[in-house]
């Protein structure tokens, strides 16, 4: 779901406001975040690896494929579902900045209901934050920044920068191959142009 191919269909406004429940809501982050790594799932299979009720993974799953964020491969019951990818860019109010969503960073949002650290730097730094320290994690990872400078330049302390960048890393290592020099990752976060 570019947002290149969302002017062109005149859907930009449906997948903003799609991307924006799966921001607010980290369960239902979980579930796409789940079906964009692991690959097309039936609604038992979600029910089983994330531990929702039923009620709850058919809602879920109802809301996602009503968005167009998830559809259902076939007509053929049970029905398995596939994720759309996600690559929606916009801009901070003050036109100095551009946040790309993508998958990595719904799954980031996603972990905030299992790990506090996450759901902590969230609350206090919003989403926008929450990008910016995941484009400082992949930078981390590569060995191209410390948590020290991270800190600077966002102006928090070494240690909630370090913290956020430990809480962060499985998310990276789940998205990026760090080991491959020169690995490229997607725009997560501001870019100062």
């Amino acid at each position: 779901m570019s947002h290149t191919a969302s002017h062109a269909n005149g859907d930009v406004i449906r997948d903003f406001l799609s991307i924006a429940n799966l921001l607010e809501e980290p369960r239902l982050a979980q579930l796409y975040a789940y079906l964009s790594q692991q690959g097309p799932a039936t609604v038992q299979e979600l029910m089983d690896a994330l531990d929702l009720p039923q009620g709850t993974a058919y809602t879920y799953v109802k809301r996602l494929a009503d968005t167009g964020v998830i559809e259902a491969t076939d007509d053929e019951h049970p029905r398995t579902y596939v994720a759309h990818p996600i690559d929606l860019t916009i801009s901070a109010g003050d036109g100095t900045r551009e946040y790309t969503i993508t998958p990595m960073l719904v799954d980031a949002v996603s972990r905030q209901s299992t790990n506090d650290d996450i759901e902590t730097y969230i609350t206090r730094h919003g989403i926008a934050g929450l990008a910016t320290a995941l484009t400082y994690t992949v930078a981390c990872e590569r060995g191209e920044v410390t948590h020290r400078l991270m800190a600077r330049d966002l102006d928090i302390s070494p240690l909630a920068a370090e913290i956020i960048l430990q809480a962060l890393r499985p998310v990276v290592r789940d998205y990026i191959d760090i080991e491959e020099p020169g690995a490229a990752g997607p725009n997560l976060g501001p870019d100062d142009e």
